[in-house]
């Protein structure tokens, strides 16, 4: 019997609902879905899990090691935790532009204050003062000031001038932040990419009560053409970045989307949130992933394989 794990956090609806579809209709075919269950782990335990689905560990370090010890035991991990602990929204943006997708204007601006465990002598490698209106020229106003490796809105500030991005950069304490160009949108959508080859393109009104994101906007249509171009830029994206399971968010201005937020790999499926149609979807799609993985046959990675890897996707 082949096992998938889902290892997971706060949220209920999706996990509950991917390992029902899982066991009710792949049950027949030798695989089996649950909840990943963990006690302490040592380094010569065997991984009972041909596949574990991750929707917490970027909040609970504990659990990004134990993925990372079982990736290098054969168990694969949607998504990959190597790439996950080295990633960021900074590196993200720059693969993006290599790989041809537009994305804002983006710099990545000095911590605050001091982190944890650093001194002033830490950072004798920063210019004084800081050129801030290099900085400025080259973003314009109104900007977003967001953490860089942040997630869920965590710490996003709209800034209007000079004056409002003092403010909040003063507020940041020892978050690493980005500055951003805000893109003035005419449309907007948010896409599911699983498995880096099925792609679900859903209109998406940030602006609005979160509740109605979705449904405010669920009968506007989505014009061939730009549709055929946000895909190829999904894939794009999620290929060069390595993910299995991410959304993409696009700000279309003058006909082009600009990539907005597209490092989230435990992103949102709640169902109260997205809606049945994008909830099936979603579903539907990591399951037939996931099964798809199980059933395949895989060896242990060694550290060199891993760091191969990494430095496949992130070239």
């Amino acid at each position: 019997m082949k096992k998938i794990g889902i290892i997971r956090g706060m949220e209920s609806s999706f996990p509950e609902a991917l390992i029902n579809h899982i066991n009710e209709n792949y049950g027949a075919k030798g695989v089996e879905a649950s909840f990943v269950q963990l006690d302490t782990v040592h380094i010569n335990d065997h991984c009972e899990y041909d596949v574990i689905i991750d929707r917490i560990s970027h909040e609970v370090s504990f659990y990004r090691s134990f993925l990372k010890w079982a990736s290098l035991n054969g168990t694969y991990i949607v998504n990959n935790p190597f790439w996950w602990s080295a990633d960021d929204k900074f590196i993200d943006n720059h693969i993006a532009e290599q790989v041809g997708v537009a994305v804002p204007r983006t710099a990545i601006l000095p911590h605050k204050d001091h982190p944890p465990n650093t001194k002033s002598n830490s950072f004798r490698n920063l210019k004084y003062p800081i050129d801030w209106e290099r900085t400025f020229e080259y973003i314009g106003f109104p900007a977003y000031l967001k953490p860089h490796d942040g997630g869920g809105w965590r710490g996003v500030s709209k800034v209007r001038s000079p004056l409002e991005f003092f403010k909040a950069y003063d507020e940041s304490g020892t978050d690493c932040m980005m500055l951003q160009e805000d893109i003035d949108f005419e449309f907007y959508y948010r896409c599911y990419c699983i498995g880096r080859k099925d792609v679900h393109v859903m209109p998406y009104n940030p602006k609005a009560e979160h509740h109605l994101r979705y449904t405010s906007v669920r009968d506007q249509p989505i014009p061939a053409k730009l549709k055929k171009k946000i895909t190829t830029d999904v894939l794009a994206l999620c290929n060069a970045l390595g993910y299995d399971m991410n959304t993409v968010e696009f700000a279309v201005r003058d006909g082009i989307p600009y990539a907005i937020d597209f490092m989230n790999p435990a992103p949102d499926a709640d169902y109260n949130g997205v809606g049945k149609e994008n909830f099936d979807w979603v579903v539907n799609a990591t399951a037939k992933f996931a099964v798809k993985k199980a059933l395949e046959k895989r060896k242990a990675n060694s550290a060199f394989t891993i760091h191969n890897a990494l430095g496949k996707n992130a070239g």
